[in-house]
């Protein structure tokens, strides 16, 4: 921060630990103090020289960094799992920062999966209006007609929600086995997204894999593999999800 005030709840947030917004329930509920006094408003600003605590921790200042990982099926996208399974973290051991995954694929999903410590931009990527393309491969079991293909577009009802991509392509298809491959590609992702918009129009996902995240590929990466992100990608990441949400 090279002493530059910022609100409390922001450098929080940045930190890493939550969100801005569980940041501010934080403040309020009275478990943040700044240099040993607890504070409650949500307008206090702070900069680097004064000591943070969150739940009388202190706010570790590390610096942010930013990861793709080539998470492979079989593998929890979370930090800790209540079952003992592999989880995303399980495959970063020399990753010394508090990493957390933006987002999530299910158990059965690969693909990319972006890890950082930097909450503003985990935040900011998630943001329902922000509109960078996640493109995806899966195999259906099943081979539907381009009337039944065309209700992905226009969106399918499952449960509350309305799931839908916003573009897809024919990849191949296979009339002896019964299957087909599609590409699709999502601007939102609610949970398990394309499995219950498939399994609603009646053909089950049997594989499924991201393969692309904005301009980001798997390109040089086998499942389990991870790099960081190059200070060009971030900052056309962050670019193009501020424009977004900015309108």
């Amino acid at each position: 921060m090279a002493n530059q005030s910022e609100r409390l709840q922001k450098v929080i947030a940045q930190s890493g630990i939550t969100s801005r917004r569980k940041a501010e329930q934080l403040i309020i509920d009275g478990k943040v103090r700044v240099n040993g006094q607890t504070v409650t408003e949500l307008g206090t600003k702070v900069t680097s020289d004064d000591e943070v605590e969150v739940n009388g921790v202190p706010l570790e200042k590390e610096s942010h960094v930013y990861y793709m990982l080539y998470k492979p099926r079989g593998v929890i996208s979370s930090l800790k799992d209540d079952k003992n399974r592999k989880v995303v973290i399980d495959l970063m051991e020399e990753v010394t920062e508090r990493v957390f995954p933006i987002g999530r694929l299910d158990y059965d999903t690969s693909g990319i999966l972006l890890l950082t410590n930097d909450g503003e931009f985990a935040n900011l990527l998630m943001h329902p209006k922000h509109e960078i393309d996640k493109v995806y491969v899966a195999k259906i079991k099943g081979v539907p007609d381009k009337k039944e293909l065309g209700k992905l577009r226009k969106g399918i009802k499952a449960d509350k929600d309305i799931l839908k991509a916003v573009n897809y392509t024919i990849l191949s298809t296979d009339k002896k086995k019964n299957t087909m491959v599609l590409e699709l590609t999502l601007h939102e992702g609610k949970n398990r997204h394309i499995r219950r918009m498939m399994e609603q129009l009646g053909y089950p996902v049997m594989k499924l894999k991201r393969e692309k995240y904005g301009m980001l590929t798997l390109d040089g990466l086998k499942p389990g593999d991870y790099r960081p992100l190059t200070p060009k990608e971030i900052k056309q990441i962050r670019n193009q999800a501020s424009k977004i949400v900015k309108e």
